[in-house]
């Protein structure tokens, strides 16, 4: 359970203020409680969102079709993967 708070502040016209006043009361809530939990549930969405990689049909395929098929390493991937190897094998 989290009992430290922090607070925030916000200045706003007085349209914005009357809307969120009425929308908060409309919900009998406060209009600090109304504000936080808005906030709160745009920023999970927002997180949410922005966390997930998006594609089209045809990228998605495309991907599939390079994990099932994937092309040859290049030579350098090659080279730094047995120099890898040799390091981690020299720390034994």
């Amino acid at each position: 359970m989290e009992t430290k708070t922090a607070r925030v502040s916000a200045r706003i016209t007085p349209n914005v203020y009357n809307t969120l006043t009425e929308a908060s009361e409309l919900l009998g809530s406060t209009l600090n409680h109304f504000m936080v939990q808005a906030a709160f549930e745009k920023a999970l969405a927002i997180i949410e969102s922005e966390s997930k990689i998006r594609l089209n049909r045809a990228s998605a395929e495309h991907i599939c079709q390079l994990m099932e098929n994937p092309p040859k390493p290049a030579s350098e991937m090659i080279e730094a993967i047995k120099a890898y190897k040799k390091d981690l094998h020299a720390e034994d």
